[in-house]
Protein backbone atom coordinates (compact mmCIF):
# COMPACT_ATOMS: atom_id res chain seq x y z
CA UNK A 1 0.00 0.00 0.00
CA UNK A 2 1.24 3.53 -1.03
CA UNK A 3 1.82 5.67 2.42
CA UNK A 4 1.04 9.49 2.25
CA UNK A 5 1.37 12.33 4.85
CA UNK A 6 -1.42 13.23 6.53
CA UNK A 7 -1.33 17.73 6.89
CA UNK A 8 -3.42 19.41 9.25
CA UNK A 9 -4.86 22.90 7.72
CA UNK A 10 -1.83 24.81 8.76
CA UNK A 11 0.36 22.55 6.14
CA UNK A 12 1.71 20.66 9.22
CA UNK A 13 2.68 16.64 9.20
CA UNK A 14 0.59 15.21 11.65
CA UNK A 15 0.49 11.44 11.04
CA UNK A 16 0.41 9.03 8.35
CA UNK A 17 -2.40 7.20 5.89
CA UNK A 18 -1.91 3.78 3.77
CA UNK A 19 -4.20 4.06 0.74
CA UNK A 20 -5.38 0.92 -0.65
CA UNK A 21 -3.48 -0.67 -3.97
CA UNK A 22 -6.43 -1.13 -5.63
CA UNK A 23 -7.52 2.11 -5.88
CA UNK A 24 -4.84 4.58 -5.12
CA UNK A 25 -2.18 1.98 -6.62
CA UNK A 26 -3.63 0.94 -9.90
CA UNK A 27 -2.67 -0.06 -13.10
CA UNK A 28 -3.09 3.37 -15.47
CA UNK A 29 -5.22 3.10 -18.53
CA UNK A 30 -5.08 5.42 -20.65
CA UNK A 31 -7.66 4.71 -23.04
CA UNK A 32 -10.64 4.20 -20.37
CA UNK A 33 -9.72 7.78 -18.53
CA UNK A 34 -9.65 9.55 -22.28
CA UNK A 35 -13.18 7.73 -22.75
CA UNK A 36 -14.37 8.64 -19.32
CA UNK A 37 -13.28 12.21 -20.18
CA UNK A 38 -15.35 12.19 -23.76
CA UNK A 39 -18.40 10.94 -21.28
CA UNK A 40 -18.55 13.50 -18.92
CA UNK A 41 -17.74 16.45 -21.52
CA UNK A 42 -20.70 15.00 -24.22
CA UNK A 43 -23.39 14.48 -21.15
CA UNK A 44 -22.84 18.05 -20.66
CA UNK A 45 -23.68 19.12 -23.90
CA UNK A 46 -27.25 20.78 -24.39
CA UNK A 47 -27.34 19.12 -27.98
CA UNK A 48 -30.53 21.98 -28.05
CA UNK A 49 -29.48 23.53 -31.44
CA UNK A 50 -31.52 23.94 -34.35
CA UNK A 51 -31.87 25.51 -37.86
CA UNK A 52 -34.85 25.09 -40.47
CA UNK A 53 -34.45 23.18 -43.50
CA UNK A 54 -35.89 23.88 -46.71
CA UNK A 55 -39.56 22.29 -46.02
CA UNK A 56 -39.56 24.03 -42.46
CA UNK A 57 -38.96 27.82 -43.81
CA UNK A 58 -42.02 29.65 -44.13
CA UNK A 59 -42.73 30.61 -47.92
CA UNK A 60 -41.44 29.63 -50.92
CA UNK A 61 -44.76 27.70 -52.33
CA UNK A 62 -44.47 29.88 -55.51
CA UNK A 63 -42.07 29.09 -58.12
CA UNK A 64 -40.06 32.70 -58.45
CA UNK A 65 -40.26 32.36 -62.43
CA UNK A 66 -41.06 30.16 -65.29
CA UNK A 67 -38.77 27.53 -66.06
CA UNK A 68 -37.36 28.38 -69.54
CA UNK A 69 -36.95 31.68 -71.38
CA UNK A 70 -35.75 34.08 -69.17
CA UNK A 71 -31.91 33.96 -68.86
CA UNK A 72 -31.76 32.87 -65.56
CA UNK A 73 -31.19 29.49 -63.88
CA UNK A 74 -34.12 27.43 -63.25
CA UNK A 75 -35.38 27.89 -59.90
CA UNK A 76 -38.07 26.12 -57.99
CA UNK A 77 -38.53 28.19 -54.34
CA UNK A 78 -36.84 30.97 -52.99
CA UNK A 79 -36.19 28.90 -49.52
CA UNK A 80 -34.09 26.79 -51.40
CA UNK A 81 -30.48 26.66 -49.51
CA UNK A 82 -28.56 28.79 -52.57
CA UNK A 83 -30.96 31.40 -51.54
CA UNK A 84 -30.74 34.28 -49.00
CA UNK A 85 -33.56 33.30 -46.12
CA UNK A 86 -33.69 29.73 -47.42
CA UNK A 87 -33.20 26.45 -45.09
CA UNK A 88 -30.10 25.31 -44.04
CA UNK A 89 -29.33 21.68 -45.93
CA UNK A 90 -27.93 19.18 -43.26
CA UNK A 91 -29.42 21.59 -40.72
CA UNK A 92 -28.59 20.60 -36.75
CA UNK A 93 -31.60 19.22 -34.75
CA UNK A 94 -31.80 18.91 -31.32
CA UNK A 95 -29.73 15.51 -30.27
CA UNK A 96 -28.71 13.47 -27.11
CA UNK A 97 -25.00 13.23 -27.10
CA UNK A 98 -24.91 11.61 -24.20
CA UNK A 99 -23.39 7.60 -24.18
CA UNK A 100 -22.69 4.87 -21.64
CA UNK A 101 -19.43 3.21 -19.73
CA UNK A 102 -20.03 0.04 -18.48
CA UNK A 103 -19.25 0.02 -14.61
CA UNK A 104 -16.44 -1.41 -15.05
CA UNK A 105 -15.06 0.44 -16.87
CA UNK A 106 -15.99 4.05 -15.10
CA UNK A 107 -14.09 2.46 -11.88
CA UNK A 108 -11.15 1.66 -13.66
CA UNK A 109 -10.57 5.01 -15.46
CA UNK A 110 -11.61 7.01 -11.65
CA UNK A 111 -9.08 4.02 -10.44
CA UNK A 112 -6.68 5.34 -12.84
CA UNK A 113 -6.92 9.25 -12.22
CA UNK A 114 -6.62 9.19 -8.76
CA UNK A 115 -3.32 6.88 -9.11
CA UNK A 116 -1.73 9.55 -11.08
CA UNK A 117 -2.71 12.04 -8.81
CA UNK A 118 -0.65 9.95 -5.87
CA UNK A 119 2.45 9.27 -8.89
CA UNK A 120 2.82 12.82 -9.30
CA UNK A 121 2.60 13.47 -5.32
CA UNK A 122 -0.15 15.74 -6.63
CA UNK A 123 -2.09 14.50 -3.72
CA UNK A 124 -2.48 16.22 -0.42
CA UNK A 125 -4.74 13.97 2.77
CA UNK A 126 -5.65 16.27 5.21
CA UNK A 127 -6.90 15.21 8.53
CA UNK A 128 -9.98 17.37 8.44
CA UNK A 129 -11.36 21.13 6.68
CA UNK A 130 -14.07 22.58 8.93
CA UNK A 131 -14.48 26.36 9.18
CA UNK A 132 -16.67 27.60 12.05
CA UNK A 133 -17.83 30.98 9.72
CA UNK A 134 -18.00 31.35 6.08
CA UNK A 135 -14.98 33.54 4.98
CA UNK A 136 -13.09 33.53 1.93
CA UNK A 137 -9.87 34.09 3.33
CA UNK A 138 -10.07 30.73 5.34
CA UNK A 139 -9.84 29.09 2.31
CA UNK A 140 -6.90 30.85 1.01
CA UNK A 141 -5.10 30.80 4.49
CA UNK A 142 -5.41 26.88 4.02
CA UNK A 143 -4.30 27.11 0.02
CA UNK A 144 -1.37 28.96 1.31
CA UNK A 145 -0.28 26.81 4.12
CA UNK A 146 -0.34 23.56 1.44
CA UNK A 147 1.34 26.16 -0.80
CA UNK A 148 -1.56 25.19 -4.08
CA UNK A 149 -3.31 27.55 -5.99
CA UNK A 150 -5.40 25.71 -8.41
CA UNK A 151 -7.09 22.60 -6.29
CA UNK A 152 -10.10 19.95 -6.82
CA UNK A 153 -11.17 19.74 -2.66
CA UNK A 154 -12.94 16.61 -1.96
CA UNK A 155 -14.75 16.14 1.50
CA UNK A 156 -16.85 13.38 2.67
CA UNK A 157 -20.29 14.96 2.42
CA UNK A 158 -21.34 19.12 1.87
CA UNK A 159 -20.01 20.96 4.47
CA UNK A 160 -21.61 24.71 3.75
CA UNK A 161 -18.99 26.75 5.41
CA UNK A 162 -16.36 25.14 3.19
CA UNK A 163 -18.35 25.49 0.21
CA UNK A 164 -19.29 29.21 0.49
CA UNK A 165 -15.75 30.35 1.84
CA UNK A 166 -13.64 28.52 -1.53
CA UNK A 167 -16.74 29.56 -4.16
CA UNK A 168 -15.57 33.03 -5.10
CA UNK A 169 -11.62 31.23 -5.47
CA UNK A 170 -10.77 31.04 -8.90
CA UNK A 171 -8.96 28.12 -9.90
CA UNK A 172 -10.76 25.91 -7.01
CA UNK A 173 -13.68 23.93 -6.81
CA UNK A 174 -15.17 21.72 -4.10
CA UNK A 175 -16.80 18.74 -4.15
CA UNK A 176 -18.04 15.52 -2.07
CA UNK A 177 -16.95 11.94 -2.55
CA UNK A 178 -20.32 10.92 -4.52
CA UNK A 179 -19.73 13.58 -6.82
CA UNK A 180 -15.93 12.55 -7.76
CA UNK A 181 -15.33 12.28 -11.39
CA UNK A 182 -12.21 11.27 -13.88
CA UNK A 183 -12.49 15.32 -15.46
CA UNK A 184 -12.56 16.79 -12.57
CA UNK A 185 -9.62 15.59 -11.05
CA UNK A 186 -7.44 15.82 -14.60
CA UNK A 187 -8.50 19.37 -14.44
CA UNK A 188 -7.01 20.65 -11.53
CA UNK A 189 -3.28 20.14 -11.14
CA UNK A 190 -4.02 19.09 -7.56
CA UNK A 191 -6.14 16.95 -5.67
CA UNK A 192 -7.19 17.80 -1.63
CA UNK A 193 -8.53 15.02 0.28
CA UNK A 194 -9.77 14.45 3.41
CA UNK A 195 -8.76 11.75 5.64
CA UNK A 196 -12.75 10.51 6.08
CA UNK A 197 -12.90 10.89 2.20
CA UNK A 198 -10.37 9.05 1.77
CA UNK A 199 -12.04 6.18 3.98
CA UNK A 200 -15.39 6.80 2.57
CA UNK A 201 -13.99 6.45 -1.16
CA UNK A 202 -12.28 2.69 -0.17
CA UNK A 203 -15.57 1.74 1.53
CA UNK A 204 -17.57 2.32 -1.68
CA UNK A 205 -14.95 0.71 -3.65
CA UNK A 206 -14.04 -1.84 -1.75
Amino acid sequence: MAEVSVLNMEGQEVGKIELADAIFGAPIKSHLVHQAVVLHLANMRQGTQKAKTRHEVRGGGRKPWRQKGTGHARQGSIRAAQWKGGGVIFAPVPRDYSFKMNMKEKRAALFSALTSKVQENKLIVLDKLAFDNIKTKNMVKVLDNLKVEKALVVTKGRDENVVLSGRNIAGINMIPTNNLNVYDILKYQTLIITEDAVKAIEEVYA
